[in-house]
């Protein structure tokens, strides 16, 4: 037993030494490629920049893997964008390349065969071609409008052959170029929201405007209005609220089930809403984040259900919408 419990732990100590030896010497080559940058990157994002098609990302095997992914960062950071196999390029599919595209091309070694037809047809029809490659001396990169050369560093796999060091390179050398392409369009969170409508990316960047009910849902009396009118208003809008607003329509107050609570009485129904109101009511911008309207309604002393909506801050603004807590609760805002 001790025997075995020995071995599972030398087996285990080496795992770890495995592991921690791959992501140093991968995270080695990251810090090569970053120092190496220059101003053949800033040349490939100024060309990629000004194409008005799509950016059409091709590779081979692992570096087709690669493609794929940058192909995928590009088109959800608003670089449109597209993978092509380069092996079925030379069987139809460069009809998806056009002149107003432009390619970026992956392939470690720079003589990828597969890569010969999209090579030649970039080159036929002045499309630019963006090489990601380890060799400057190769096929790729002497085609290359803009050759991005990956520094010379070892593969973190222990037999040096499996791609790894190299992968790693191309995939965040791709992040660089999304992200500088998105920095430089000023890509906002908002355009980001609508590539990204589902999951808890999409649930995070919902805005209130997003959830909130509209002018029709609003309920709504004037200071002048007769308490049992502006509760049956209150009762029909299903929000435990209604807004006061004045001639111009602009939000003076706000009558709540606790302000009704305060003022209980055999007068209350008699009275005028604008001597029952709370006057100067909190509101929150229709583009502020829902998550930020949650946070709102709860830090607020005390929490409440309801907030009207505005389109922008100022006294007296007008009520352009209406937002329960329940609404950001269904949405998978907490």
């Amino acid at each position: 037993m001790t025997v075995q419990l020995n071995h599972r732990e030398t087996a285990d100590s080496s795992d770890l030494e495995v592991a921690r030896n791959v992501l140093k010497v991968e995270a080695e080559a990251l810090q090569a490629l970053a120092q190496s940058l220059d101003g053949r990157f800033v040349e490939a994002i100024e060309r990629l920049a000004e194409v008005e098609g799509r950016v059409i990302v091709t590779g081979m095997g692992k570096s087709g893997h690669v493609a794929r992914k940058i192909a995928a960062t590009l088109a959800s950071t608003g670089t449109p964008a597209q993978f092509v196999h380069p092996g079925e390029a030379s069987h139809g599919d460069l009809g998806m390349i056009t002149a107003a595209d432009a390619v970026i091309a992956l392939s470690n070694s720079g003589n990828t065969a597969e890569l010969s037809a999209i090579i030649t047809y970039a080159t036929r029809f002045a499309i630019p071609l963006i090489a990601v490659t380890a060799k400057a001396k190769s096929a790729l990169a002497e085609a290359a409008s803009v050759p991005l050369i990956l520094p010379a560093a070892p593969e973190a796999c222990t037999l040096g052959v499996a791609p790894t060091s190299s992968t790693t390179m191309m995939l965040a050398l791709g992040d660089a170029i999304a992200i500088a392409l998105l920095e430089r369009k000023g890509f906002s969170d908002s355009d980001f929201h609508l590539l990204h409508p589902g999951g808890a990316l999409g649930q995070r960047l919902l805005r209130v405007s997003d959830l909130m009910h509209g002018p029709e849902a609003l309920p709504l009396c004037g200071p002048e209005t007769v308490m049992s009118d502006a509760i049956l208003t209150m009762t029909e809008g299903h929000f435990g609220c209604v807004g006061v607003v004045d001639g111009q329509g602009r939000l003076i107050g706000i009558i709540t089930d606790g302000d009704l609570r305060r003022h209980m009485d055999r007068s209350l129904l008699t009275e005028r809403a604008g001597d029952i109101m709370t006057p100067s009511p909190r509101t929150i911008r229709a583009g502020a984040l829902a998550a930020e309207a949650v946070a709102f309604m709860n830090t607020s002393e005390p929490p409440f259900l309801c907030v009207f909506v505005i389109e922008d801050d100022g006294p007296a603004a007008k009520p352009i919408g209406i937002l329960h807590m329940h609404d950001c609760l269904r949405a998978g805002i907490v």
